[in-house]
């Protein structure tokens, strides 16, 4: 009998709505000549803080902050200079104070990295979790994953 045949898992760059590109710099590899494990979280850094704090999305109103509790990365391939990327994120959850990401390098059409990222609103007066409000809800639906189904905050 053969074993079950696992679903391809690659992640695919048209399934993350936000993206956009960047350069592999010469200071980003490590002394085996690739981009540095480190580094991975700097790019997804670059694509979370990008879409989170541009005013252009007003995902971040007045008095609150967001701050990321947890990072979640998954090697796939080696990264090489020079280079470019494409940053790739979707949204796949929303609790009441958080949002967690899925988040995607890809180079040359190839998933270099994945991972999962959350991230807390914060009060900055109280440095307290702040609940998502109604709108922020709102303005996070186009950044939904393709192919996810995000439930709002509570339900």
């Amino acid at each position: 009998m053969n074993a079950p045949s696992r679903l391809d898992t690659t992640p695919r760059l048209e399934d993350y709505p936000y993206r956009l590109s960047d350069n592999v710099r010469f200071g980003d590899l490590d002394p085996n000549q690739h981009v540095n494990n480190a580094v991975y979280a700097t790019y997804f850094e670059t694509g979370r803080v990008t879409l989170m704090k541009s005013p252009d999305y007003g995902l971040t109103p007045p008095g609150l902050a967001w701050i990321m509790v947890r990072l979640d990365i998954h090697f796939r391939a080696e990264l090489h200079w020079p280079n470019t990327i494409e940053l790739g994120l979707g949204v796949v959850k929303l609790g009441r104070t958080s949002v967690t990401f899925e988040q995607v390098v890809f180079s040359q059409g190839k998933c270099i990295a994945s991972a999962t990222s959350v991230g807390v609103m914060l009060d900055e007066t109280t440095r307290r979790p702040a609940p998502l409000t109604a709108e922020i809800v709102e303005k996070l639906r186009p950044w939904h994953k393709r192919g996810i189904e995000v439930a709002p905050p509570g339900t």
